[in-house]
């Protein structure tokens, strides 16, 4: 893994959840320690913590912790309390059930997990909603962009295999698909990018780029528009790079909406024990400045100290 967050060396979850109980019920709530304790644990760690805190308080952690604090900084020490499913979980369905569908959410969570994780997803969804996943996106979302979200929430692709002798098939599908435009062809273009293998789609692209003379994600971009036309970007660009995307996605979210918080704080959750170092890296190169830099410049308060420690920084970034 390429985490930011670490295992603990010499953990004590009863030392740790007794600080959290002073620092959550004195008379005002000490946040520092929150922020020292819960981002500097790893999420099994954080989850044994909360088991000694209902053991020793006989209260919730999560409760305490929405109880105590408020805003950005209730979002960021809440979520890291959510194991990864459940969190994506959570993400989804007020993504979906929110005043607005955060369609952008949508694509960020299904169009860069493994089948394993859509599965894991699934079943946190249900238990913790009493409903299922792909029924809310069904009667949610719409048209394609539906159609699409409705694949990727099988997490049925393919893994491992890859097969030369159609790869270039495929790519001529995809070009037609660029070209035509009908809702067949949609169809048939959401299908390859959804159910390939990786190892497949690679081929995929690059016999694209042989037939057309054009990369596959300008070819998208020029035939296609709207939350479709994003979703399909996105499942090429987490195919080719996952850390790459998410930076792409950290850097819009810091830079083209104002900082749009809900997005910092999902990515950096999501993927803290993942790969974040990575995504950091990409952020770097391609930008010119670095994650940490640009949290620090937006962000402030505890809820700026808490996301820096989630992200953590080179000394040169400070």
């Amino acid at each position: 893994t390429q985490g930011t967050i670490l295992p603990a060396p010499n953990f004590n979850p009863i030392m740790d959840a007794q600080l959290l109980g002073g620092a959550l019920q004195g008379i005002s709530c000490e946040k520092d320690v929150l922020i020292e304790i819960l981002t500097q644990r790893c999420n099994s760690q954080r989850l044994m913590i909360a088991e000694a805190y209902r053991d020793m308080y006989g209260r919730d952690l999560i409760t305490d912790l929405k109880e105590n604090l408020s805003h950005h900084f209730k979002e960021v020490m809440v979520g890291l309390m959510y194991p990864p499913a459940s969190y994506d979980a959570h993400e989804l369905w007020h993504a979906l059930k929110g005043v607005d569908t955060e369609e952008k959410c949508l694509i960020d969570i299904l169009a860069s997990r493994s089948n394993m994780e859509i599965f894991q997803m699934k079943e946190a969804y249900l238990m913790q909603y009493n409903t299922d996943l792909q029924q809310d996106i069904d009667s949610e979302t719409s048209g394609h962009f539906r159609d699409t979200l409705m694949n990727l929430a099988q997490g049925t692709r393919m893994e491992g295999y890859a097969d030369p002798s159609t790869a270039a098939q495929d790519a001529m599908i995809l070009w037609e698909a660029c070209q035509r435009k009908t809702g067949e062809h949609k169809n048939m273009l959401q299908m390859i990018l959804c159910n390939r293998s990786h190892q497949q789609l690679w081929m995929v692209f690059q016999e694209f780029q042989n037939i057309s003379g054009q990369d596959i994600v300008d070819a998208i971009n020029e035939c296609y528009d709207g939350y479709f036309q994003e979703l399909l970007v996105a499942i090429v660009l987490c195919i080719r790079d996952k850390p790459s995307y998410f930076a792409y996605r950290l850097y819009n979210a810091i830079h083209d909406f104002g900082f749009h918080n809900k997005t910092v704080i999902r990515i950096l959750i999501a993927r803290s024990e993942i790969d974040l170092m990575n995504i950091r890296q990409r952020y770097k190169e391609r930008y010119g400045k670095s994650l940490f830099h640009d949290i620090k410049h937006f962000a402030s308060g505890h809820y700026e100290s808490a996301l820096l420690a989630i992200c953590a920084g080179d000394t040169e970034d400070y």
